[in-house]
């Protein structure tokens, strides 16, 4: 079977190229309402326990880890009609050709990586009509105990979308609770008192009282560490993260009234830390060493940063970026109409085509932005031989040409920017 997906992927990629075009991967959430901004023209699906259509994942290799859906929600599919194929989801192709779609020095360093199918990174679009709840994903030695991956995430906010009513996040806990020494008492006491079904007085509230609010605004982001506490608002987003749904929701109501079930608290919490310590298992792994930093917004802040010379075709600005040994980088491409960008990379990567029209590497694509049930050309994987090489992106529509390229962990490591937080 793996030999047969190795022979249709190679013939996919002598027909396109090195290039693979993928259908989307759509994800219900079942406790939080949609934005409906996602170009659908219907955002409810055949079994009402799933939620509505709230999340676009792109490239995944990533199930989505829901109580109630199809077993292959979350992961994407290649296209294969240009070679009659059947369909190959992406985590099957690189379980059976590392070698073709990251490289083969690229594969040989991560190969636990590779050998899971994963490629070490997963961008989504999240689109929710209020704010998230206050939350955290869990770090590395507490995801291990349930087998999963840590989750640092990234986000940036696209132009032309509105924000809706939630139009600010949540972040960490305020300093002074904590100079005090009341942040873990103040938390426990409040997931002690969650009970299901039962709105406290003081449960839409809670948030704003203990943590520290930050507007949102368009094309700017924040890197947002394992283990950190948050709240996202409504803009619609455009994350990436490592390749991981963990969380802890640590919020019993949203801003709108609906409410969470508490089993959102445990579900990445291991049942004998749970058994012996209750609530405290999920209050130890927030990293208060993270929550207490002063000016964390400010500190964590992503503001596009050049990453080459800016020319009369266009630019190519980095988005997603940490240090100097970030898990995942990413960049924004702007293409003028009627010119042509060239674009040459370390390795793999994938692409939304966000705004606009035109071709990549020969290829007609057309953005998801306003495209209301057209997805058809707006999301790629560039493999590891082709990105080495120039590509060419060319505008033939009458406005910008806005692409976003998403990299996993190790292919980009010179002349990134740095967060302020890890700059020295």
């Amino acid at each position: 079977m793996a030999d047969e997906k190795r022979a249709l992927l190679e013939k996919l990629l002598q027909e396109q190229d090195g290039i693979l075009p993928l259908e989307p991967a759509w994800v219900c959430r079942s406790f939080l309402p949609a934005g409906h901004r996602l170009g659908l023209a219907t955002y409810t699906v055949e079994d009402p326990e799933r939620g509505e259509i709230c999340e676009r994942w792109l490239a995944s290799t990533t199930k989505a880890d829901n109580a109630v859906g199809p077993e292959d929600e979350g992961l994407s599919y290649i296209k294969t009609e240009a070679v009659g194929g059947e369909r190959l989801l992406l985590r099957d192709a690189v379980v059976a050709a590392p070698d073709l779609i990251v490289g083969e020095e690229y594969a040989n360093a991560h190969e636990d990586m590779v050998q899971k199918g994963s490629l070490g990174r997963l961008a989504k679009l999240y689109d929710f009509a209020v704010r998230l709840p206050y939350h955290l994903h869990q770090m590395q030695k507490d995801a291990t105990k349930v087998g999963r991956n840590s989750k640092e995430e990234a986000y940036y906010f696209p132009p032309g979308v509105p924000m809706l009513e939630d139009d600010s996040t949540f972040f960490g806990i305020r300093p002074e609770l904590i100079r005090a020494g009341v942040h873990k008492q103040l938390l426990a006491q409040y997931l002690n008192e969650w009970q299901e079904g039962k709105i406290q007085t003081y449960d839409q509230d809670w948030i704003l009282h203990y943590s520290i609010e930050q507007k949102l605004e368009h094309e700017v982001g924040y890197l947002l560490l394992a283990g950190g506490l948050h709240a996202p608002g409504s803009a619609l987003t455009i994350e990436l993260q490592e390749d991981s749904d963990v969380f802890a929701m640590l919020q019993a109501v949203l801003s709108d009234g609906t409410q969470i079930p508490k089993e959102a608290l445990w579900k990445d919490v291991h049942p004998d830390d749970k058994a012996n310590v209750g609530v405290n298992a999920v209050v130890e792994q927030v990293d208060w060493e993270l929550a207490a930093e002063a000016e964390f917004t400010e500190r964590y802040k992503l503001v596009p940063a050049l990453r080459l010379e800016q020319n009369a075709a266009g630019k190519e600005e980095w988005i997603y970026y940490a240090g100097d040994d970030a898990k995942f980088t990413g960049t924004k491409i702007t293409v003028e109409p009627g010119k042509t960008f060239v674009s040459q990379d370390n390795g793999p990567y994938s692409v939304l085509v966000w705004d606009g029209e035109g071709t990549f590497g020969g290829l007609p694509i057309r953005g998801t932005a306003d495209r209301v049930g057209d997805h058809t050309q707006d999301e790629l994987l560039v493999t590891h031989d082709r990105a080495a090489k120039p590509l060419e992106i060319t505008n033939t529509g009458n406005s910008p040409l806005l692409l976003i390229k998403f990299f996993g962990p190790g292919i980009n490591r010179e002349g990134l920017p740095k967060v302020k937080a890890y700059q020295s």
